[in-house]
């Protein structure tokens, strides 16, 4: 995950003993008892790469059939032709081939009667990968078409797991690449690392777990984790930072590259503002070539992502800070200074997740919201800070805000800009239809124009204009209340009453000399 791809590989510790791996599973389908017997025998203490043999056993079509639909990882089944009908196995190779569509269990034909099928027919009519008469399989011959079927059915699996693997890193990582929140990414990431690990059918399930780190000098912040129990964020660090790991964690900031030792890979990762994240996949196993390399892939991504967020995060900072001063600016040539546009942000997103929008679209509206009144930077001083009511013609021209401010906007390709063009355009419409500019009633009224006129009139009421003094509170809400139906979108209303001290903590936080 470093710039450089650069890996390092840790000293193996002899002190870390894995769980026992799962056994080949070997079905054994004859409906002849000495057949089992003789078969177990010869078979009993075998092992394949550290791992022995669980031999499950059928006697006729049928049960063959049901074991394999239950144990779709088995590796092995030795099949004998004849059962309960002459065809009974050539039956449950078809089963097996077409209708599990199981494609790696190796299958090894067993006949005590070759006559009845001919060697040749079946061997190029049925998808088997051996043929052998009961009589050819003495001990050793058993044994090493045991060893062949095992080793075949491992390199499958094998190719299989990359081809899944790369498949997956293909697919997720076009859509970690759209995310935007630090804290949804680092979970896509290790939710995606650890599936990796558990492509292999052969492994026990859940075997891995991991957690994400962001660190700034010398201080971690836990991020995310998987497999990790704890009842809060600094019982999380705690818990993850064994001495084990935080030796590894220490070589990789160190060494500023990442790692593999053993069982555990550690992440690393600086962004350009020199922010350091550590990521710590741990399996149950060892750590094989097929997956070490799957995560070198992957990490590829990781790290330019983590770079991608961190300049969309600045991004989207820099916006804001555009925004939220332009919308001061507007604010301040108006005569209406302090913390306005903060607060009218800060309740429309509050509205919004009240409302059932969703955090994106709730965030988006808080960020555009401030640019609702750009527009009155078009309205001459004379009209925008007169201090008594504002005759026909004045009114008019005052209007013209909401016009002004849409064509200021509306050419931006930003989701931010665009939104707030809608904002500035249609916050004073009314429920009624009785608004401006164009007289829209009802839901006609974007939703978020709806909900800004509503955080807008709010903190309009409770602050002083030079047009006003501040309301009180009960004359606000009583002036809600009445207009809800005609001026007001009567759902969003009640939600503010029913949310009020939330939105009174809101006033509270940012209060200025209203």
């Amino acid at each position: 995950m470093s710039r450089d791809e650069e890996l390092l590989f840790a000293e193996e510790s002899s002190t870390i003993t894995p769980p026992k791996k799962r056994q080949w599973k070997v079905v054994i389908a004859d409906d002849e008892e000495e057949v089992h017997a003789v078969t177990r025998m010869v078979l009993d203490g075998f092992t394949f790469e550290k791992r022995g043999l669980e031999l499950l056993g059928a006697y006729s079509g049928k049960e063959t059939k049901a074991l394999l639909q239950k144990h779709p990882d088995t590796a092995l089944l030795l099949l004998d032709v004849v059962m309960e009908e002459d065809t009974t196995g050539l039956e449950v190779v078809r089963y097996i081939r077409d209708e599990l569509n199981n494609r790696f269990v190796r299958i090894i034909m067993r006949t005590g009667q070759p006559g009845q099928a001919p060697e040749r027919r079946v061997t190029m009519e049925y998808d088997i990968n051996d043929y052998r008469e009961k009589t050819e399989l003495t001990a050793q011959k058993l044994f090493t078409t045991v060893i062949a079927s095992l080793r075949a059915y491992r390199d499958l699996r094998t190719i299989e797991k990359n081809r899944k693997g790369l498949e997956q890193i293909v697919a997720t990582s076009a859509r970690l690449f759209e995310i935007r929140s630090l804290q949804q990414f680092a979970t896509g990431v290790l939710t995606q690392l650890t599936s990796l690990l558990d492509l292999d059918d052969d492994q026990l399930p859940g075997k891995s777990s991991g957690f994400v780190l962001k660190k700034q000098q010398d201080h971690y912040t836990f991020l995310t984790g998987i497999g990790v129990k704890a009842d809060s964020v600094t019982d999380a660090l705690h818990s993850v930072l064994t001495p084990d790991v935080k030796m590894l964690l220490q070589q990789a900031v160190e060494h500023q590259r990442s790692l593999f030792s053993h069982n555990t890979y550690i992440g690393y990762v600086q962004t350009r503002d020199q922010i350091e994240y550590l990521l710590c996949l741990k399996s149950q196993y060892p750590l094989s070539e097929i997956e070490t390399n799957l995560i070198r892939i992957f990490s590829t991504n990781i790290a330019v992502a983590f770079d991608n967020l961190a300049l969309a995060q600045e991004i989207e900072e820099s916006q804001r800070e555009v925004i939220f001063t332009l919308g001061e600016v507007v604010e301040t040539r108006s005569e209406e200074i302090g913390y306005h546009v903060k607060r009218v942000g800060e309740y429309c997103y509050l509205l919004a997740k009240k409302f059932g929008l969703g955090e994106k679209l709730a965030e988006l509206l808080r960020l555009a919201s401030p640019m609702h009144d750009v527009g009155k930077i078009g309205i001459p001083d004379a009209i925008l800070n007169k201090p008594g009511e504002l005759d026909d013609d004045e009114f008019e021209i005052i209007k013209t805000h909401t016009t002004i401010g849409h064509d200021i906007l509306k050419g931006s390709k930003q989701d931010i800009l665009k939104t707030a063009a809608i904002i500035a355009l249609q916050h004073h419409e009314r429920w009624d239809g009785t608004g401006y500019p164009h007289h829209l009633r009802g839901e006609h009224i974007n939703v978020l124009a709806r909900i800004v006129k509503v955080a807008d009139v709010f903190d309009a009421l409770s602050c002083k204009r030079v047009y006003k003094d501040a309301w009180e509170l009960e004359r606000i809400l009583k002036t809600l209340k009445k207009d809800k139906g005609t001026h007001f979108d009567p759902i969003l209303v009640e939600l503010l009453l029913d949310n009020l001290d939330e939105f009174l903590q809101i006033r509270n936080r940012f209060r200025d000399d209203c």
